[in-house]
């Protein structure tokens, strides 16, 4: 199993979800994102860039397209795993 897919599946466990939920809605929602091929486990060429980024990266990288700037002008937060400006 993909590391990325494995983190979401443990952060909606953290939430509460059953451990079969959890990755039943952790792998739809990669799939849809184009991290994992429709169907599969297996991580397209997206997926394989965004796991190997790790947590702080992927972080970085929603912020930044959110407010349109560079993830370099962000601070990630390994507790709340989001990106705040510098």
């Amino acid at each position: 199993m993909p590391k990325i897919l494995e983190r979401l599946v443990g952060q909606l466990e953290a939430q509460g979800k059953d451990k079969k939920s959890a990755f039943a809605i952790a792998t739809s929602e990669l799939q849809k994102a184009g991290d994992l091929k429709p169907g599969s486990q297996e991580l397209t060429p997206k997926g394989a860039q965004r796991q190997a980024m790790g947590a702080a990266g992927r972080a970085k990288d929603r912020a930044a397209k959110r407010l349109g700037r560079s993830p370099e002008e962000f601070n990630y937060s390994k507790k709340t795993n989001r990106a705040t400006l510098k």
